[in-house]
């Protein structure tokens, strides 16, 4: 059965044909997610590093010796902090049946006052509802998918090695394969400029985050701050969600470890640092030009957290964004990234949707 042309489609079939497709690209993503998820991660962090190496390249320093310099530090780096946050992360595994047992004897007594005040509720209730073993093994389990991630190193900084080598010559190839180079070449500059930008601004931000908690749960008391602090800094880059899956484990960790007023004083902690970072310095220097709208954002965790797992939660505002800033270059499509955008320049005219007249009043 031939299908007909698609310029001789009607609008249905042709949209049609465009959802099938991008259910197939969605569900190859999936089963492609174990080989897509290093690559993406090796992108977004050649991008991070990128300004590095052209700083270097500026000041005369040769490209090769600066790209190297650069692995270096990644690596060396990355060794350091490894080392670090894994004896942390063991030393919480060896207390984490300690502290468990600690939080069934709290809901123990929890359950015998809430029976001698009139509530009679039975200990698989109470130990159903607030299950000590699901609350203490969130951290577990986000670490866990990290260390998945970390299996891959090798892999990551050779593809970043590789990404950094070409990214000299890239702009020529795109050069003579676009159909209008100047304007292409304009906006996929714009579009990483953009990228480069955001992920500096929220690497910044998350390690203002992380050194807020560690500090602050090392005045506390709490074990492990710099586990807590790392958590943070990596949850950081999930939207909305994030923030709050990380505070969960030190704010039970302290009620079990020093008190309720421990524990109350490291929500506060973390509901000053979340507020004070997220809604007052980053908006500051994010501005408005990346701006995606709550809903959009959380669709994008959700979405992507499902197709690329804990990985493309961290990603989706990188990965959406870019999609935005690509469907902003051409006319065509400007009307999706307005409604992906969380507001509306009153300066710019409103791109048309497609098959609506353009208002003339």
């Amino acid at each position: 059965m031939n299908l007909p042309p698609l310029a001789g489609r009607s609008p249905v079939s042709s949209t049609l044909v465009t959802a099938a497709a991008l259910v197939i690209v969605i569900a190859g993503m999936r089963e492609a997610q174990e080989l897509l998820v290093p690559f993406l991660m090796a992108t977004f962090l050649a991008v991070i590093v990128m300004p590095a190496v052209q700083f270097m390249v500026s000041h005369r320093i040769p490209t090769s010796f600066a790209i190297l310099l650069v692995m270096l530090l990644i690596l060396g780096g990355g060794m350091l902090l490894g080392g670090m946050v894994g004896r942390s992360a063991d030393d919480f595994s060896a207390q984490l049946p300690v502290y468990q047992q600690k939080f069934a004897e709290m809901l123990q007594g929890l359950q015998v006052w809430l029976n001698n005040n009139g509530l009679v509720l039975s200990e698989e209730t109470v130990s159903r509802l607030l299950d000590p073993g699901k609350a203490m093994n969130m951290a577990a389990q986000g670490l866990s998918s990290l260390s998945g991630l970390l299996t891959n190193a090798f892999l990551i900084l050779l593809t970043v090695l590789f990404i950094l080598f070409e990214a000299s010559d890239f702009p020529a190839k795109l050069h003579r394969i676009l159909p209008d180079p100047q304007n292409d070449l304009r906006h996929i500059e714009r579009m990483l400029n953009d990228v480069k930008r955001y992920m500096a601004i929220k690497t910044l931000t998350s390690l203002l985050t992380a050194l807020l908690i560690y500090l602050a749960l090392l005045a506390l008391g709490v074990d492990f701050p710099l586990l807590w602090g790392m958590i943070a800094f990596f949850l950081n880059y999930v939207p909305n969600i994030g923030s709050l899956i990380a505070a969960v484990p030190p704010i039970l960790l302290a009620l079990v470890q020093l008190g309720t007023v421990s524990a109350l004083w490291t929500a506060g902690v973390y509901l000053l640092v979340n507020n004070l970072v997220g809604n007052v310095i980053e908006p500051r220097f994010m501005g408005r030009r990346l701006g995606l709208s709550t809903l959009v954002v959380f669709l994008s965790l959700v979405f992507w957290g499902w197709v690329l797992g804990l990985i493309g939660m961290f990603l989706s505002v990188p990965l959406t964004m870019t999609l935005k800033i690509a469907l902003d270059s051409r006319d065509d499509t400007r009307w999706i990234a307005v409604l992906l955008g969380s507001e509306i320049d009153d300066e710019e005219e409103p791109a048309p949707m497609p098959g609506l007249p353009a208002d003339r009043t």
